[in-house]
């Protein structure tokens, strides 16, 4: 059994999340701005109020979240607005970055004393932050939080690397959520995978990105 802490826990993702990992027999501490009537109705602990944005808010998961240690960190908070070179909101491109990059660090940061030799952190990116996969242009702000995202990872993984921890980046596939507009894969296939993933990930594996589905993409 693992204790993982999940952010973005109310829906999406991070609701499958807590569902899958939650039956299976793992505790589950589910972090969210507010909870859920679907969150509400399974059987793990629930702290809202959590906006991953705010330094505030990091605080108070920090001092609300106990002493346990934590198995796993799966950062997965995150928000998504449609940019393009003619309609450019440099607002909402810098609430994504906020979000997407600085949230992530901001969390691992906070909950760092309660990760040791063998925990795992998990961060939700996207093969939208892949220079290399970019062929169509357009949604900068995603676009860019996610590619900041990736370098953040690889650098949390560079510097947990003596203390054993290992990092994962994990794009989750184009999943039928709020967030995609209902356009995808379903959650249920798409968690299955990150939970596997999650479960391969290991010292040898440590800063890597990979696609739900079990092959490595490209920076």
């Amino acid at each position: 059994m693992n204790r993982v802490l999940i952010t973005g826990a109310n829906r999406g993702i991070g609701l499958e999340l807590c569902g899958q990992l939650t039956a299976r027999g793992d505790e589950v501490i589910a972090v969210c701005r507010s909870s859920s009537k679907e969150l509400d109705s399974l059987k793990l602990r629930v702290i809202d109020g959590i906006d991953v944005n705010t330094n505030e808010a990091i605080s108070k998961l920090r001092e609300q979240s106990g002493l346990e240690n934590l198995d796993w960190l799966i950062n997965n908070a995150g928000v998504l607005s449609v940019e393009s070179l003619d309609k450019l909101d440099f607002d909402a491109m810098e609430h994504q970055f906020s979000v997407n990059a600085l949230g992530p660090l901001r969390v691992t940061s906070a909950l760092l004393p309660k990760l040791g030799p063998g925990s795992k952190i998990g961060i939700i990116t996207s093969r939208m932050g892949s220079i290399a996969d970019n062929t169509s242009g357009g949604y900068y702000g995603y676009r860019m939080s996610k590619a900041a995202v990736n370098m953040a990872g690889v650098s949390l993984a560079l510097d947990l690397r003596s203390r054993e921890i290992a990092v994962a980046l994990l794009h989750p596939g184009m999943v039928a959520t709020d967030m995609s507009g209902g356009r995808g894969i379903s959650p249920e296939q798409s968690v299955r995978g990150l939970i596997a993933r999650m479960d391969a990930l290991d010292m040898n594996q440590t800063g890597s990105f990979w696609h739900a589905d079990g092959h490595g993409l490209p920076w």
